[in-house]
């Protein structure tokens, strides 16, 4: 398939690998884009000289397009952003955070600009303020969410009869048949985050990808509203948080509780009980190990 999603990307398939933190290194981007899709390297968990480290890296494994998506929020992000530029990445993913700071800086460099949306408001001021595609993200996706909690299915056909440029797909696609989905709504493209997460090239902990790879239906909790809502694997914090949660906690008490620290310890450190298991619903249909050629041999063929 060949529409404008791969003409923007430069890539085979209308694929992108989700850039997620402590997961998204430099091999699982480059073993996705050698297999024809867009792999991203997840900045949001790296210090600027380790993603110089990663974007070399990542140069030097594949030929092929790849990106950085980058959280807006990130504290050092004039830094990352001058990186990005030195290092001449083609593509930025933004995320939390508005696009209209970035986008022209970004832009006027010749990088195209992509940024990550939960509700079709956030996708119509994306498009004002000048990116090059949108990911709309249904409230199933892991990790940090929307607040809005629409899901895939009611969020992609709105944010397509409101916006002209290219929009991907994401929250709950792992499947062929949820891929073929996407595209029948009006997405371009798909954005894969908790299969590629659990992948082989994944530089997540393997004691986490076992656990998620374990998850039954309705394993997951969307939590932490009152910080950010962010998707969550049951295990004894998960649990912390939930009775916080149902006690009236102030955000301040959240925080306090959430710590520093608290999602390297659980994806990237392997702590399965005090950890951040951050993962997306659709962990109950992965159970197997693959490879990132294979999630796109299996999607595509």
């Amino acid at each position: 398939m060949i529409n404008r999603v791969c003409k923007l990307f430069e890539t085979e398939f209308p694929i992108v690998q989700g850039g997620m933190i402590w997961c998204s290194g430099w091999r699982l981007a480059a073993a996705v884009s050698n297999a024809g899709a867009l792999g991203l390297i997840g900045a949001g968990s790296m210090h600027p000289d380790n993603l110089r480290h990663h974007i070399k890296s990542c140069k030097a494994a594949t030929k092929k397009p790849f990106g950085v998506n980058v959280p807006l929020i990130y504290p050092q992000i004039e830094e990352i952003m001058d990186i990005i530029v030195e290092e001449q990445v083609p593509i930025v993913f933004t995320s939390a955070g508005s696009p209209k700071k970035w986008t022209h800086f970004l832009k006027d460099k010749g990088i195209k600009v992509v940024h990550v949306v939960s509700s079709t408001v956030f996708a119509v001021k994306s498009q004002e303020a000048g990116v090059d595609a949108v990911v709309a993200e249904g409230f199933e996706a892991g990790g940090h969410n929307g607040r809005e909690e629409t899901t895939t299915f009611c969020l992609i056909p709105n944010v397509r009869r409101a916006i002209d440029i290219p929009l991907i797909a994401a929250g709950g696609v792992a499947t062929r048949q949820s891929y073929e989905a996407a595209f029948v709504l009006g997405a371009e493209g798909v954005q894969i985050g908790t299969r590629f997460a659990l992948c082989t090239e994944s530089s997540a902990h393997p004691l986490f990808k076992e656990r998620c790879r374990a998850i039954g239906e309705g394993g997951t909790k969307l939590l932490l509203k009152k910080i950010v809502p962010t998707r969550l694997a049951e295990n004894d914090f998960s649990k912390a948080v939930e009775e916080a949660e149902n006690k009236g906690a102030s955000k301040e008490e959240l925080l306090r509780l959430l710590g520093k620290g608290r999602a390297k310890k659980g994806i990237f450190e392997g702590d399965l009980q005090e950890g951040e298991l951050e993962i997306g619903q659709i962990a109950s249909m992965v159970t197997t190990e693959e490879s990132a050629a294979d999630i796109i041999s299996e999607l595509t063929q």
